[in-house]
């Protein structure tokens, strides 16, 4: 082609898996894959155990779809990671994967609620992100009741710096009237999507991680109050603000310190009064989420203290100022002092 003049076009015909028969035959199973044994073609099976997050969405997708005919799911070519495998059979005409192209899915789903349809963007964290723009203009700025079910949000392990979950918060923190919600856990999880798709004052969030929930009993659903956190635990001096599924850990470290353990829940809008509430019962507060710390939640907490002049001391823990790398969740989480270790050795650092 570079011999030849004018405009080229070149079509290139891939075949995903060409050279490995396995993956040639099963091209979505071996498209992200654990270590195994080349020689075998076999990969490790699932524990099985706890469901995943992305199960949970899945149940709950399938289960409010059956109620509901106006519900219709769109996902960016991410089926099988966002646990939508189920839904897309039993509601095919419902079910929409726009392919890489995560700008149309966004503005497809704000023509589907300007149609009076109830749309859910299932979409991981980092790919979001690309379609910001569509997210401001062609959703946010019209109000639209969009829910976007934000999956793999935080650390996720050996898929590495391209796909951590870091930024979701800070970016969609600063969108006005949006609604961002943070599970603590799997019950939690399911209220927040349900309190999300019949919120119909404009877009909302709930953003939930990589991995296996925690065990607890989901209880029949229900809407949140939007804004409101829960004191978890009462105790002295120390008061953790907790955004998310570090809580496990979070509570650790409250029982361990003695401190008070407060599951925020919204991360927009921000229970203001119960942030006060804590400023004034309290010496310090720390805040904790698996988001970056600057521009997430834990900057939100800062931003409500100084606006209502309360000069506490506030620590903040999250994820640092550079970019991940790779490794396992668990290898991650310790290595950035986000485990119940790590936060408890940062806190006792912050107040010696």
């Amino acid at each position: 082609m570079r011999d030849l003049k004018g405009p080229q076009f070149l079509h290139i015909m891939t075949k995903k898996g060409r050279g490995y028969e396995p993956a040639e035959k099963d091209p979505i199973t071996f498209h992200a894959v654990p270590k195994f044994d080349p020689s075998s073609g076999c990969l490790p099976k699932s524990s099985g155990g706890l469901p995943s997050y992305s199960k949970i969405f899945g149940d709950w997708l399938c289960k409010t779809a059956a109620k509901d005919n106006k519900l219709m799911a769109i996902t960016p070519a991410m089926r099988e990671g966002s646990g939508m495998v189920e839904f897309s059979r039993k509601f095919p005409d419902r079910y929409f994967d726009v392919a890489i192209a995560e700008q149309h899915a966004v503005t497809f789903a704000a023509g589907l609620a300007i149609g009076g349809y109830k749309p859910i963007v299932a979409i991981y964290s980092t790919f979001l992100q690309r379609a910001y723009d569509q997210v401001l203009h062609d959703v946010a700025i019209q109000k639209l009741p969009v829910l976007f079910a934000i999956d793999r949000a935080g650390i996720v392990g050996a898929d590495g710096q391209t796909h951590q979950g870091a930024f979701d918060l800070s970016y969609l923190r600063c969108i006005p009237e949006m609604v961002i919600m943070t599970p603590s856990d799997e019950n939690e999880c399911r209220q927040m999507l349900y309190t999300g798709y019949y919120y119909n004052d404009g877009p909302s969030a709930v953003r939930y991680p990589r991995g296996n929930a925690v065990g607890v009993e989901l209880t029949p659903l229900e809407k949140l109050p939007i804004g409101k956190g829960i004191v978890k635990r009462r105790g002295e001096k120390l008061a953790i603000l907790n955004f998310g599924t570090l809580m496990p850990d979070a509570a650790k470290v409250a029982e361990s310190l003695n401190a008070t353990l407060v599951d925020m829940r919204f991360v927009k809008p921000l229970d203001e009064a119960l942030i006060l509430e804590m400023a004034a019962s309290h010496e310090a507060l720390v805040t904790v989420e698996e988001n970056a710390i600057m521009g997430g939640a834990g900057s939100g907490v800062n931003e409500v203290l100084m606006a209502h002049r309360k000069p506490v001391p506030v620590l903040n823990i999250g994820l640092p100022d550079f970019f991940i790398p790779q490794g396992t969740q668990e290898e991650m989480r310790a290595e950035l002092g986000l485990d119940a270790a790590g936060m408890e050795a940062k806190i006792k650092a912050w107040l010696a």
